[in-house]
């Protein structure tokens, strides 16, 4: 049986498109912008989407991976860096829901500029629900991309598992920078040609392109969530 995910701010399913390479089932995904769940739908039919993550229903199911990338509006350097008191903070409603389903791992991606902004709270939150949390600076350029494209990733996983402490060293091993000419640790990760419009997320499939650029701009590169979730998933197989 598969690890399973439940997938919060899933966007057009950046994060879950990588993570099912990696091995892992998308049990149910949450997304309120209509466009986005246009697409989440043609990719994932069979998948239930909820559209609020303030409304989630009191029978979802139990998965073991929640992850999701709260808004990063109140966060970027490029907007006004409001922080927790912007109108689009929304890591409380996916603390309650990872609170209500204990899962075995959390995986959170935003902004760098989240570090130094609210950041502190979310660990805090982690570590009172009892989990213990590692995170990065992830380029994509250090997996072979021909841009940076630096992304935020945090793992967090129950307090006390000791078989979890080697996943912060691999997910180091991907936050280095690499020139931008694409001689990263490309490996078996495939690339696609980067679409014709500005500021998307390289790897994203080309059906998509014609998409509002929010969507795509504001894409996980499924690549470098593929990564981390090999990572992921070898830990989850090791024995108890």
């Amino acid at each position: 049986m598969s690890a399973t995910v439940g997938s919060l701010f899933s966007g057009i399913g950046g994060i879950d498109l990588g993570l099912e390479r990696a091995g892992f089932e998308v049990r149910w995904q949450c997304e309120i912008d209509p466009y986005c769940r246009k697409v989440l739908a043609k990719h994932w039919p069979d998948t239930p989407c909820y559209e609020d993550v303030r409304n989630l229903p009191d029978d979802i199911e139990r998965v073991d991976l929640i992850c999701g990338g709260y808004p990063c509006q109140d966060f970027s350097y490029a907007g006004v860096r409001r922080g927790v008191h912007g109108d689009k903070y929304l890591w409380p409603p996916m603390r309650d829901c990872i609170r209500r389903l204990r899962p075995s791992v959390v995986l959170i991606e935003n902004v760098p500029g989240h570090v130094s902004l609210g950041f502190d709270i979310t660990l805090s939150d982690l570590a009172e629900m009892g989990f213990d949390a590692e995170w990065s600076i992830v380029s994509a350029c250090s997996l072979g991309a021909p841009h940076a494209r630096e992304r935020l990733f945090c793992v967090a996983y129950a307090a006390g598992d000791d078989g979890a402490h080697h996943l912060p060293h691999r997910l180091r091993q991907a936050g280095g920078h690499e020139s931008r000419g694409g001689g990263g640790r490309g490996g078996g990760y495939r690339w696609l040609p980067e679409p014709e419009v500005d500021r998307v997320a390289h790897g994203i499939p080309s059906s998509v392109v014609r998409s509002p650029l929010s969507a795509l701009g504001n894409a996980v590169v499924p690549q470098v969530a593929e990564f981390i979730g090999h990572q992921l998933m070898a830990h989850l197989k090791e024995p108890a």
